[in-house]
């Protein structure tokens, strides 16, 4: 069997038969990528719609929360790197099985499927059948993820999609080169996502990282210009994985960053504070 290129985010990682790719969710099957997990899930829970953070989409409800294993970045201060950088045993899940025990929550406030905690698209194949059924079902879907993703990944899921959260890891090529993204890609993502489905954006400010004053003002600049009303999501970092060394964020850091925002965005929201 031959080597078979993944198109589905900007590493185009080529597989062998049998191989994984740099996300380790993503396997050659018989000549074809696919989810190297389908239907394997390493969690599930109903979460409040402001945990993921979305505080403009539905707040006071509540949505069935599941993840995965698997990412197709290799952030050294990962938050969920026990399901994020490695693979594991987990729970066999289909589609249909989700979708009644979505129904079930209803009467506790459910309003549809989150898909979350590790990087959701690494697992495409199972999001999209998922997120078709629920649809189909009038219920809501929301995808948590670092929109490091091509164009045509992103054309294909966006129609199945109510809402997302869009990491912003960093605002440089040089930033997002060292956590294993794509600057370009996500900027892309995020502006094609924009008018398609509500999105909200995450910044996990991380000292050494991402904290400089000047590159925040850049990312706030370039968020203002696609649209003000975009809210941002500013969020403390704890020592985490491989940087447990470090300290978190200061306090101070942060007020000057929402300082910064509210210059130029109308919903700025400061998180693990």
């Amino acid at each position: 069997m031959s080597n078979i290129k993944c198109t589905l985010c900007p590493h185009e990682c080529v597989i062998p038969e049998g191989g994984t790719g740099f996300c380790l969710a993503r396997t050659n099957a018989s000549g074809k990528i696919v989810s190297k997990n389908y239907g394997i899930i390493s969690g599930i829970a109903l979460d409040p719609i402001e945990k993921k953070p979305l505080y403009h989409f539905f707040p006071g409800s509540n949505i069935l929360s599941i993840g995965f294993f698997g990412c197709n970045m290799k952030c050294p201060f990962c938050q969920n790197y026990k399901i994020s950088q490695y693979t594991g045993e987990g729970r066999n899940v289909t589609s249909e099985e989700l979708l009644s025990i979505a129904i079930e929550l209803k009467n506790r406030n459910n309003i549809g499927i989150a898909f979350t905690y590790n990087e959701p698209l690494t697992n495409f194949e199972f999001v999209y059948d998922t997120a078709k059924l629920f649809r189909q079902n009038n219920l809501k879907t929301v995808l948590v993820t670092n929109g490091n993703f091509t164009y045509e990944t992103e054309e294909k899921i966006l129609p199945y999609m109510d809402a997302m959260n869009i990491d912003l890891k960093a605002f440089s090529a040089e930033g997002y080169q060292k956590l294993g993204g794509d600057f370009e890609t996500v900027k892309a993502f995020i502006k094609n996502a924009y008018g398609k489905c509500h999105i909200e954006l995450t910044s996990l400010i991380v000292p050494g990282i991402n904290d400089s004053e000047d590159e925040f003002s850049e990312e706030v600049d370039w968020i203002s210009e696609l649209s003000p009303e975009i809210p941002l999501h500013i969020t403390r970092y704890f020592p985490r994985y491989k940087m447990l060394a470090g300290s978190p964020t200061p306090i101070s850091v942060l007020k000057a960053f929402v300082k910064i925002a509210i210059e130029k965005l109308t919903y700025v929201h400061l998180g693990n504070v």
